[in-house]
């Protein structure tokens, strides 16, 4: 063959190998071919080369090979050429997928026999070795993702209440799971004057060290207001004010404050775009409405103020949005008709949030992976004092 005959070989056979086109790569390798270019553990024979190849494959889509030069002399190709394809399918060499795309620039020599090619190699580094610093940089990246995600957990970690409050004739139950990437969901309880509690949930969008940090800054605001107002609607008022000149583009918090007086049984309250807790009352469950913004969005807001008073045996079930925003297998929503229906069924139990947890993790089955922070907090007016 003559050296544009082999060059153009080498061409098609560089096509298919980008479109993992096994079936013209085989046809086009030599019975007797060998891999130069070996990784450790390799071995240089055909199977191998063509097990590799799949193995690339089905890890990395959108793979690109653009020719820049082609040199023939005698029966050897050289031939440059760009490489580009993402990590977004499984598995390679023990890293899972990124997503990020993996560029470089290649060179291969191709020797021909007849109109076969019989060796690959490489004067410098090989694909299999470039696909390794890729990797490697892939190794790096995910170290420091793992390292966000533990900075922001501890942020979180540092900001949940040390101990629930004990008051005669209530119970306090709050449950906290964070899920791997780390959210932006808050609870906290604020001793007040006169022997009254407040009590907040929040969640603060975004995920990971953002969401963490915004998060832990909403709570302080809310600490240093709460003790100066026995107004839910005016403390808010005032965080609302204060974050909005500092919260990152995009983000936001929303936030349910109330205020319980335990010897009157009244809990008063405001809510700042949260998703509404529930009043368990007669074998019911009652949305707790108040209007607002939430957090962070812009200045001047003016918050709605409520109140109810708590008989014995009611409470009110708060939450964030992890626990109704979970999916089952199918993608189905567990959702505010489910949760509303529990509330109403086991409102009254003293152990409404184990209740919820068993009917949820019954939802979303085996092998669920947590997409959000779960935050539930339940405030329950006992039936006997203690």
């Amino acid at each position: 063959m003559s050296a544009e005959e082999n060059k153009a070989l080498v061409r098609r056979f560089l096509q298919a190998h980008a479109k993992g086109d096994l079936d013209t790569v085989e046809g086009m390798l030599a019975p007797d071919f060998v891999d130069r270019n070996l990784i450790p553990g390799q071995r240089p024979g055909r199977e191998v080369y063509l097990r590799a190849l799949t193995q690339f494959h089905v890890a990395y889509s959108n793979t690109r090979y653009d020719i820049e030069k082609q040199l023939a002399e005698g029966d050897e190709v050289v031939t440059t050429f760009a490489v580009s394809s993402t990590h977004n399918r499984g598995e390679w060499m023990g890293l899972v997928p990124t997503g990020k795309e993996f560029k470089a620039l290649q060179t291969l020599i191709h020797r021909i026999v007849g109109d076969k090619i019989t060796e690959e190699w490489s004067p410098g580094s090989n694909l299999a070795e470039l696909a390794q610093q890729g990797l490697e940089q892939e190794r790096i990246e995910r170290e420091r993702i793992e390292q966000e995600l533990m900075v922001a957990r501890s942020i979180q970690q540092a900001s949940l209440p040390e101990k629930v409050p004990e008051l005669e004739g209530w119970q306090i139950s709050p449950y906290y799971q964070p899920a791997r990437e780390v959210g932006g969901d808050f609870y906290d309880f604020h001793l007040l004057p006169d022997g009254k509690l407040g009590l907040v949930v929040g969640d603060a969008t975004g995920k990971g060290v953002p969401a963490a940090l915004v998060m832990s800054s909403t709570r302080s605001m809310l600490r240093a207001l709460a003790r100066a107002s026995n107004s839910p609607g005016d403390v808010l008022e005032q965080v609302n004010d204060l974050l909005v000149t500092d919260i990152p583009t995009n983000m936001f918090v929303t936030c349910f404050y109330a205020i319980l007086e335990p010897k009157s049984a009244s809990l008063s309250y405001a809510n700042a775009g949260h998703d509404l807790p529930y009043l368990h009352r007669n074998g019911d469950a009652e949305e707790l409405r108040a209007r607002g913004m939430p957090l962070g969005l812009m200045p001047g807001m003016s918050y709605e103020e409520k109140e109810i008073e708590l008989d014995v045996g009611e409470g009110v079930f708060f939450y964030s949005d992890g626990l109704v925003e979970a999916h089952d297998p199918k993608g189905e929503m567990f959702g505010f008709p489910l949760l509303r229906e529990l509330v109403a069924e086991h409102g009254e139990e003293q152990s409404l949030e184990e209740a919820l947890l068993e009917e949820l993790y019954s939802f979303v089955g085996e092998g669920w992976e947590q997409e959000d922070d779960i935050t539930l907090l339940n405030l329950r007016r006992s039936a006997t004092r203690t």
